[in-house]
């Protein structure tokens, strides 16, 4: 009888061209149970001062781990581990290195002519010539790379990219910026598949970089213990403008002011390998930790054998000094509006109406370390991958982006294209008949140069072959400050786009086929 209710159910969700053809009574009950008041009662907790900014590993994470672990407790979700609701897992904490650079007799100041980020391996490096390889990007248009020998050298690029004296990029050919000037992680990324030594990167202002990126700076960097991934970190160092017109001068080579006019003027790039004593000297401190991913499993009934994942990171910043990054939209909505979904699962199953494959709430840590959390559960799953179905992850969805404002309801919605075109019309359909809200599809386009794809927690799904969604609202002003509060939450707008991942996943488990991986990779 259960199991004819739900392909009855399931028949209504009938993906065409026109969307579900009507709402299910069934659906719109439970989604219901989520509502703006409960989603506001818990972030008020997750995201008050006494969670410390729920920084992976510290004190505050491990009460955040303990609240949203009592909310799966209180909707009757049992724990999956001996009694815990934990999956731990243990971390490298590595503190702000030691650094010395000299130069010809001439020691540099950090904070003042170059900073750096933590994560870097004990080392010593000497050189006697450095390679000035104008931007540092290998592109089809503009490749400072194309013939040049960068293995084991220092290699010192212009931060940016290079525009014409029209003020079109020489990477894209337009005025838009490539990825190579949009996304940070791209030189270093490059420089180490070319196996450079050491990496400097010429900035404009130091002072003025140090002082946004101060918490990052004096922060921490985390890695998983165990050895499963890439335990070498380049050395990268941004530097100085003052400090590499030095070093190109004792060289003999052109100055960075003249390599950047000639770059405009003829349209192509400079370089230039030039003699400069330099010693780099990294001293490393670090010591182990733990986290955990907490999970709530509701156990699926004729098809439990599979299971659909719905994520978010409870982690954020933690604090600096006494102030608290308290992480409202980021990423405490994603994280309250997964423990409102998984009370509304439960409430289902325990009134006989539980989904008919397993859905396992899985709450991660590391995410702002680096996709950690997640990265440890795709490495050590509970559940086979093989017998994963999709992972819908929601990170940030609480506010409203410059984009949108005043423009009406909405959320960014990135991947559900990328391995099962199924599944990104389950959503448009749950959308289309549920909460009627603008799919906004900018950030899922291949070239899109912020990479939101690749830096949230479903990446680490997708990687593994598994179909995902990253429902997410854009960044604001306050992403990554410790003005992103709770007073700046929508939400009424959060409970809708929380009801529409509760319908997609309702979906998800209910359908009598499981979605398939239609699109090659």
């Amino acid at each position: 009888m259960l199991k004819d209710l739900f392909i009855a159910s399931a028949a209504l969700l009938t993906v065409s061209g026109s969307g579900i053809q009507r709402p299910d009574p069934l659906i719109v009950s439970y989604s219901e149970e989520i509502t703006a008041a409960d989603l506001n009662k818990h972030l008020t907790v997750l995201a008050s001062d006494g969670y410390e900014g729920r920084e992976t590993g510290k004190e505050g994470q491990k009460k955040a781990a303990a609240y949203i672990s009592s909310e799966f407790r209180k909707a009757g979700i049992p724990p999956l581990f001996n009694l815990s609701y934990y999956q731990q897992f243990s971390l490298v904490v590595q503190y702000p290195n030691k650094v010395s650079i000299n130069s010809g007799g001439t020691e540099l100041q950090n904070m003042k002519d170059f900073y750096f980020f933590p994560g870097m391996n004990e080392e010593k490096i000497e050189a006697k010539e450095v390679l000035f390889l104008g931007y540092g990007i290998a592109d089809e248009r503009y490749d400072d790379y194309k013939g040049k020998e960068a293995s084991n050298k220092v290699v010192m690029v212009l931060d940016g990219e290079p525009i014409d004296n029209e003020g079109f990029s020489l990477v894209t050919g337009n005025k838009e910026l490539s990825e190579w000037g949009g996304y940070w992680r791209k030189k270093p990324e490059f420089a180490d598949s070319r196996n450079v030594k050491a990496l400097l990167i010429v900035v404009n202002d130091v002072e003025k970089n140090v002082k946004e990126n101060s918490h990052f700076i004096e922060g921490q960097h985390m890695r998983l213990a165990g050895g499963k991934e890439k335990q070498h970190n380049r050395p990268v160092f941004y530097v100085s403008r003052a400090f590499a017109e030095g070093l190109l001068k004792k060289g003999g080579a052109k100055s960075i002011a003249q390599a950047e006019q000639d770059i405009r003027k003829k349209k192509k790039p400079v370089s230039a390998l030039f003699k400069a004593a330099i010693s780099i000297n990294i001293v490393e401190h670090s010591e182990e930790a733990s986290s955990e991913n907490v999970l709530g499993y509701i156990e699926g009934s004729d098809l439990k054998e599979q299971v659909i994942i719905v994520s978010a990171h409870y982690d954020h910043l933690g604090k600096k000094g006494d102030v608290v990054f308290n992480g409202a939209d980021d990423d405490g909505s994603g994280t309250v509006a997964l423990i409102e979904m998984a009370k509304a699962f439960a409430k289902a199953k325990a009134e006989g109406k539980g989904p008919r494959r397993s859905i396992l709430f899985l709450a991660v840590a590391g995410e702002e370390k680096g996709l950690l959390g997640s990265r440890y559960y795709t490495q050590n799953p509970v559940f086979a991958l093989a017998n994963t179905v999709a992972d819908l992850n929601i990170d940030m969805i609480g506010r409203v982006d410059e984009k949108h404002t005043g423009k009406g309801e909405y959320i960014y919605v990135i991947g559900a294209d990328r391995h099962s075109t199924e599944l990104h019309a389950i959503n448009e359909a749950a959308n289309k008949t549920y909460t009627k809200m603008e799919l906004d599809y900018t950030y899922n386009d291949p070239n899109d140069k912020n990479r939101y794809f690749y830096r949230s927690d479903h990446y680490n799904f997708a990687k593994n072959n598994i179909p995902v969604i990253f429902y997410f609202n854009g960044t604001h002003p306050d992403y990554h400050k410790e003005t992103d509060e709770i007073s700046k939450i929508d939400f009424s707008l959060m409970e809708k786009r929380t009801r529409l991942v509760f319908c997609t996943a309702w979906e998800l488990a209910n359908r009598t086929e499981r979605i398939k991986l239609d699109v090659k990779q």
